[in-house]
C-alpha cells in the first residue's frame, strides 16, 4: 500500500509564521483542488464521500465503531501503523502519514517553546499534533477511504458552499434532495451546539470517540482539535455558525490555532522519528497511557 497524508484546505486564512524547509513550494500552492497530477484521485474520493455520506450511513458507522471493539493497541503503535496508509484525498505529498504526525507536533513545539514543559495546560497540544490523524487506522481495517479521510461536514442539514467540490459531488446524495434534511438547519435547532450535530463519518470523530471511550485525560480544547480539525467549512470558511453554541465559539480559536500547524508543517525534510519517540511517548504516557481499545 502506498503512503500519503491528508492535507489542507485551499483557504488562505490562519497561516502561521513558520520557517519551512520546503522553500520551493509557496503556501498558496497547498491543497490545489483544481489541477495537479493527483486531482482525479482526489476528486473521485470526494465524489464517493459526498454521494455516500448520508445521515443513515453516519448513524450506522457510529454503531459499528463507537464501541471500540475492533482492536487493542498503544497510541504509538497506532501512529506508526499509518506508514501503511495512502490518503487519497491529499494532492500534495507522498510520504508516510506518521511523518506528518511528528511534523505537526514538532511545528507546535517549535512555535511555542514554552509548551515544551510538562504541564497539563500546554503539552496536550503537542500530543494532539502527533495523534490527530490516527483515526485513519479504520482504513487499515477495511473501511473505504471516503469514510475515513478528507474534510468533514454535518449531515442532516443543508450541505453548504464551503464544502470542497460542493457544486458537483452531491448530485447523487439522497439527503440533498430530502426536504427533511436539505433546509438550513434540517433536523437541528439553531445554536444547538456541535456536540449535538452528526458529522460525516471519518477519522476525526472516530479518534474523538476512542479518546472518550478510554477515558483519556486530554482537555476539552484538545478534544475539539481532534474532533473538528477537518471541519474546514466551519473553521476556515465560516459556514454552519448558525448551529454553534457559546462553547463552540470559545473553542474555534483553539481549532484554528491547531489547524495552521496541520496545514503548513509538511516539508520534504522528514523528522528523525526514532529520536523523537521518547519525548512523545512521555506525553502519551501522561494523557492516554497503556493499551487502548479501538
Amino acid at each position: 500500500m502506498r503512503v500519503v497524508n491528508i492535507g489542507p484546505d485551499p483557504s488562505l486564512a490562519y497561516r502561521p509564521i513558520l520557517d519551512l524547509e520546503q522553500k520551493d513550494k509557496d503556501k498558496t500552492e497547498y491543497r490545489n483542488f483544481e489541477s495537479g497530477s493527483l486531482i482525479d484521485r482526489v476528486y473521485n474520493t470526494y465524489k464517493l464521500m459526498h454521494t455516500n455520506q448520508t445521515l443513515d450511513f453516519v448513524k450506522q458507522k457510529h454503531s459499528e465503531w463507537s464501541g471500540c471493539g475492533h482492536a487493542q493497541m498503544e497510541v504509538m503503535e497506532a501512529v506508526i501503523s499509518l506508514d501503511q496508509l495512502v490518503d487519497e484525498s491529499d494532492p500534495d505529498v507522498d510520504f508516510p502519514n506518521s511523518y506528518h504526525a511528528f511534523q505537526t507536533a514538532e511545528g507546535i513545539r517549535r512555535e511555542h517553546p514554552h509548551k515544551g514543559k510538562h504541564t497539563h495546560t500546554h503539552t496536550h497540544t503537542q500530543l494532539v499534533g502527533l495523534i490527530h490523524d490516527i483515526g485513519k487506522i479504520m482504513a487499515l481495517s477495511g473501511e473505504p477511504q471516503w469514510a475515513v479521510v478528507g474534510d468533514t461536514f454535518p449531515v442532516g442539514c443543508r450541505f453548504q458552499n464551503g464544502i470542497v467540490f460542493r457544486g458537483s459531488t452531491f448530485v447523487d446524495n439522497p439527503d440533498d434532495k430530502n426536504p427533511a434534511y436539505n433546509s438550513e438547519c434540517g433536523i437541528y435547532k439553531p445554536n444547538c451546539g456541535l456536540d449535538n450535530v452528526l458529522m460525516s463519518w471519518g477519522h476525526d470523530e472516530y479518534l474523538y470517540r476512542v479518546m472518550k471511550f478510554n477515558k483519556c485525560t486530554i482537555p476539552e480544547e484538545g478534544l475539539y482539535m481532534i474532533r473538528f480539525h477537518s471541519f474546514y467549512p466551519w473553521h476556515s470558511h465560516g459556514d454552519y455558525m448558525h448551529l454553534c453554541d457559546d462553547k463552540d465559539m470559545r473553542m474555534i480559536p483553539w481549532v484554528r490555532e491547531f489547524n495552521k500547524f496541520d496545514l503548513y508543517t509538511k516539508t520534504t525534510e522528514l523528522p528523525d522519528i526514532e529520536k523523537l519517540k521518547p519525548y512523545y511517548q512521555s506525553l502519551i504516557d501522561k494523557y492516554c497511557p497503556g493499551v487502548l481499545k479501538w
